[in-house]
C-alpha cells in the first residue's frame, strides 16, 4: 500500500486482564482495555470482556463470553457501542528447556454494531449492523532472565494478530480487516501476575476510508488468579 492512501496516528493503549481459577478445570475471564489518543486527553475506545473458561488440560483451553464496546466516532463527536460474543481456542507449548511459551488463540466474534446518525439534529442510533469476524493471534514469551533473590523473571515479548472479515456486512466490507504486531518487554512476578509495556504496529483496513496505522504504545497488567 503507498503512503498516500495511508494515514499513521499514535495511540496509548492500557490493559487488565484476569483469568481466575474457580475450580480445577473451570475458570472466569475478566478484561477491561482503554484505547486513548496520543496526548492521552480521551478515549478512543473502552472494552470490557468477561467469559467462561474450559480447561481442557495444562496446554488447551476453550472460553465463552460476551464484550462491550464503545468506540468515539470523530464524525459525531460521539460515542456507538457494540455488542460482542465470543468464542476462543488457545492452544500453548513450552520451547527451549520449558523457558519459552508460544500461544495460539484462535476466536470467532458476533459483533452488533451500532450506527450513528443525525435525526432531528441530534445524534442518536439509527441501526445495528451484523458481523462475524475471525482472529488469529500467535504470542511469543521468550524468557530473558532471572532476577537475583526474588522468583520474578524478565521476558521478551513477540506477537501479532490477524483479523479477517467472514461474510457480507456492513461494518467493514472488505476481508482482511486488520493486524496488530506488537513487541516489548515483561516481568512476571511469582507465577500470579505480569507487567508489559511494548509498541504495538496497528494496522487497520476499512472499506469506507484510507487504510490507517497506528504506532501505538501499549501498557498490559495480566493475572492469573485463583479462589
Amino acid at each position: 500500500m503507498n503512503s498516500q492512501n495511508k494515514n499513521e496516528d499514535q495511540a496509548n493503549w492500557f490493559a487488565y486482564v484476569g483469568q481466575i481459577k474457580v475450580q480445577e478445570k473451570v475458570g472466569i475471564h475478566v478484561e477491561a482495555q482503554f484505547r486513548l489518543d496520543d496526548n492521552l486527553n480521551y478515549s478512543r475506545q473502552n472494552l470490557f470482556r468477561i467469559g467462561g473458561v474450559y480447561h481442557v488440560n495444562s496446554k488447551l483451553n476453550l472460553a465463552l463470553g460476551y464484550g462491550l464496546i464503545n468506540t468515539y466516532s470523530p464524525t459525531f463527536d460521539d460515542y456507538f457501542g457494540e455488542n460482542r460474543i465470543w468464542q476462543q481456542l488457545i492452544y500453548n507449548h513450552n520451547w527451549k528447556e520449558n523457558k519459552n511459551l508460544m500461544n495460539h488463540r484462535f476466536r470467532v466474534e458476533q459483533r452488533f454494531v451500532d450506527r450513528l446518525g443525525m435525526v432531528n439534529q441530534n445524534t442518536e442510533v439509527i441501526a445495528t449492523n451484523y458481523q462475524n469476524r475471525f482472529r488469529y493471534l500467535n504470542r511469543n514469551l521468550i524468557h530473558l532472565t532471572d532476577f537475583k533473590n526474588s522468583n520474578n523473571t524478565l521476558y521478551g515479548i513477540i506477537q501479532s494478530e490477524v483479523f479477517l472479515n467472514i461474510g457480507q456486512n456492513k461494518v467493514n466490507s472488505k476481508f482482511f480487516d486488520q493486524n496488530r504486531f506488537f513487541t516489548g518487554l515483561g516481568i512476571h512476578f511469582k507465577e500470579q501476575t505480569r507487567i508489559e509495556l511494548g509498541y504495538m504496529n496497528h494496522y487497520l483496513n476499512p472499506s469506507t476510508t484510507n487504510d490507517i496505522m497506528n504506532h501505538t504504545m501499549s501498557f498490559s497488567i495480566l493475572q492469573n488468579l485463583s479462589i
